[in-house]
């Protein structure tokens, strides 16, 4: 069952995050069980005031559906006109609360987003890589000069018709990690436009890419 919350007060510049939270149907029933975390950062059309509008994509909608998953889902939510880029420092402040009062085994933690949350998954572990065990940027724009530190397994999806963010964004991204010695995949799906994220989230090898990545050990 997904639940709609809110991040504790945090001293600025740091903004409270509202948040949707799905754990998983076996959490309270094995309480000595780390579980992975899966963080969803939605697009621009889901920005603002209502918690519902995330639930229209991804994994939250699956499970909105009634699908059940082996992992815990958070999924922020932020407003108005701003992107995922301005809200690193409120978004490691998220990550630090939810290990501190979950069972989540913090050497497994995957990012993933798509469209504006797709760049804002490639800022957030090009700024903090030791963070993420794995990350699934879909249908976002990168750093690619930057993006040389991403020492985590990679797996981005894109449009080859995507006329929002070009696939050559993706494209430079993988090759930059693949060349200083990282471990990336793309897939780009043809004949598809900027949604290349309604598929991509279906497939049972991503979920299967998600779960079997976990970092050796703590940064």
């Amino acid at each position: 069952m997904l639940q709609d919350l809110k991040m504790k007060p945090a001293v600025m510049p740091r903004a409270e995050l509202p948040y949707t939270l799905y754990l998983p149907p076996d959490y309270h029933s094995q309480p000595e069980k780390r579980w992975p975390l899966v963080i969803f950062l939605h697009g621009a059309g889901e920005r603002g005031h209502d918690l519902t509008r995330i639930r229209v994509h991804g994994y939250a909608k699956r499970i909105a559906a009634g699908e059940d998953f082996p992992f815990i889902l958070a999924a922020p939510q932020i407003d108005g006109l701003t992107y995922w880029g301005n809200y690193i420092e409120s978004l490691n402040h998220f990550l630090d609360e939810l290990l501190a009062t979950l069972r989540i085994d913090p050497l497994h933690v995957c990012l993933t987003g798509l469209s504006m949350g797709g760049t804002g998954t490639w800022m957030w572990a090009i700024a903090n890589p030791e963070r993420f065990a794995s990350i699934v940027p879909m249908g976002g724009t990168g750093v690619c000069w930057a993006a040389g530190n991403l020492n985590m397994p990679v797996w981005a999806f894109h449009g080859e018709l995507d006329d929002v963010c070009p696939p050559d964004e993706s494209v430079r991204m993988v090759e930059r990690i693949n060349q200083s010695g990282g471990n990336a995949k793309l897939t780009i799906y043809e004949g598809y436009g900027h949604d290349c994220w309604t598929d991509a989230y279906m497939r049972q090898d991503l979920l299967e890419f998600i779960l079997s990545n976990r970092r050796l050990f703590l940064m």
